[in-house]
């Protein structure tokens, strides 16, 4: 066995490892810290595949910015574990049955991704990936034509996933200091003002004056 073949099958064991210990374990503080190992063993394998881009690229974004923000939401929502245990014999048998069709399914995915009927075809310059062709511009093309609408839609699902860890962090506590944006919007300028008409007064030093002659004349 070379040193290749080892480090794949020591880097894919942690992989798989650090994945189970992300659904399993009870503090989701732990959970992101594995996702984060995780990240890195897959970050290896990749490596081991000549794919340095998608390498580098899982490293800086996901590892040095998607799980620092999940970690930091994680710690932000101050999850309360007790509660998240309750009910949950009750819905097990639910949650068992989605997590079977879910696993049969991937297995059928990638069973029948493994299955190659016919020898690829490669020629020309990606029969010689070190000369001329670059990881970076083959990925992008491929991307941005051929999985141009799926690019997109993971674009959608995060962008809603940040939205909603956005307001899972804004709600209702103790301190929070958040403000309700429907009622900002449907306020009215009645609403945030109101003018108070006040009678006509005449000034002190006018009073002072009239009185300083009677006086006099008095004397």
């Amino acid at each position: 066995m070379s040193v290749t073949t080892g480090l794949f099958y020591l880097f894919s064991v942690v992989l798989l490892f650090a994945a189970f210990r992300v659904i399993t374990a009870r503090n989701p503080v732990y959970a992101v810290l594995y996702l984060v190992l995780t990240f890195f063993q897959a970050s290896m394998v990749w490596m081991l595949l000549k794919a340095e881009f998608l390498s580098l690229s899982l490293v800086l974004v996901y590892v040095g910015a998607v799980m620092v923000l999940f970690l930091f939401v994680v710690m932000m929502l101050d999850v309360n574990l007790e509660s998240l245990r309750v009910g949950f014999w009750k819905h097990f048998p639910l949650a068992a049955v989605v997590g079977i069709f879910i696993s049969l399914e991937m297995s059928a995915v990638l069973m029948g991704g493994f299955r190659v009927s016919t020898e690829p075809n490669v020629v020309g310059a990606l029969a010689k990936p070190g000369v001329g062709v670059s990881n970076t511009r083959e990925l992008g093309k491929l991307l941005y034509t051929e999985y141009l609408y799926p690019l997109e839609v993971a674009a959608a699902i995060l962008l809603v996933a940040m939205i909603a860890a956005i307001a899972l962090t804004l709600r209702h506590r103790k301190e929070s200091k958040a403000i309700n944006a429907a009622d900002q919007v449907h306020v009215k300028a009645s609403d945030r003002m109101t003018v108070v008409k006040l009678d006509a007064t005449r000034p002190a030093v006018e009073s002072n004056e009239t009185q300083a002659p009677s006086a006099g004349s008095k004397a």
